[in-house]
């Protein structure tokens, strides 16, 4: 049987992006989603992807019902040997970082860390119960804003930063179990969370402010994830890999 990649928000943008690519590397897929206004794009991506996806409704912020989530996942496609940690929510309100709400700030926290960590955590166990050779993995798709800073998106920035540590820390706790973990860290991503900036940000990448001078798409993401999950780059465990045309390289 294929192996199986759990993908949180892989019904749309990046996440569907790297269904796409699994799938047509002959991976089975299980879309997670809290799926909130998303009943159009879940339908879309499963008619798209077929027999090899099924999807699965979960809200990351309730991590009461992540055992529910891997149960049900087990009974109908087996065992998942790669997670892919990628659902995540912007700044609900991009502005001054003085004005920042603690509702707001929670609520991208609750999502992009708390809920992340705890959806690691317990794929890591159900990875270490099974049994066999075949290799397992968990990517964790941040952000370069978990380096560089944007002062109208501070818990959104801060979220991605106390991501890419959780990932250094699962990293350095399953290598010795044989599970690969990775960070990969999209920059200006051309998805339906960008596309308010879409003008504002073309005209800026066309000026140079990313090197390749082209949006990032999702394929590119999932061309990085590929050789990640595939077991292609087992030693390089712990790797960060910013995917974002040169963006977050340093320049004069």
């Amino acid at each position: 049987m294929s192996s199986l990649a759990l993908i949180t928000g892989g019904q749309k943008g990046i996440g569907l992006g790297i269904a796409r690519r699994l799938v047509a590397e002959g991976w089975r897929v299980a879309l997670a989603s809290s799926s909130a206004g998303d009943t159009d794009a879940v339908h879309s991506a499963l008619e798209e992807l077929g027999p090899a996806a099924r999807y699965y409704q979960h809200d990351l912020r309730d991590t009461a019902r992540i055992p529910d989530l891997f149960a049900r996942i087990k009974a109908e496609q087996g065992a998942v040997r790669a997670l892919v940690n990628n659902a995540g929510v912007p700044a609900r309100v991009r502005g001054d970082m003085l004005e920042v709400k603690p509702e707001n700030f929670d609520f991208t926290m609750d999502i992009n860390l708390r809920g992340a960590f705890f959806l690691a955590q317990y794929a890591a166990r159900h990875m270490l119960q099974q049994g066999g050779d075949a290799y397992r993995s968990i990517v964790f798709v941040t952000s370069v804003s978990a380096q560089m800073a944007s002062v109208e998106r501070a818990e959104y920035c801060i979220s991605k930063a106390g991501a890419g540590m959780m990932a250094q820390l699962f990293a350095a706790r399953l290598a010795v179990e044989g599970i690969g973990v990775f960070e990969i860290r999209p920059g200006i991503i051309q998805t339906g969370m960008t596309e308010g900036v879409k003008d504002k940000y073309t005209a800026r990448i066309e000026d140079g402010l990313v090197p390749a001078r082209r949006w990032g798409l999702p394929s590119d993401i999932a061309e990085a994830v590929l050789p990640m999950v595939e077991g292609k780059m087992q030693f390089a465990n712990g790797a960060v890999v910013p995917v974002d045309g040169g963006l977050s390289i340093h320049r004069l």
